[in-house]
């Protein structure tokens, strides 16, 4: 049984296209912006997420194969 469920490739498809064009289009705000670097952290973290779960407990999950 999973706690989280994971959601299909047309909604994360839509959801990296979605970025990928509020990137491009802020762009030019955000060069002149002080605080752009919050900006393109969130939309890292709507590119990265894949399922219901956190973005943090899933990238926690991952790197910890790395040390174990």
């Amino acid at each position: 049984m999973s706690l989280y469920k994971e959601f299909p490739a047309h909604r994360i498809l839509l959801r990296r296209a979605l970025v990928i064009v509020a990137g491009v289009l802020a762009l030019p705000v955000m060069l002149f912006w002080k605080d752009r670097a919050r900006f393109y952290s969130y939309l890292h973290r709507v590119w990265a997420k894949t399922s219901d779960k956190p973005v943090w407990m899933a990238q926690s999950e991952q790197a910890a194969c790395d040390f174990y």
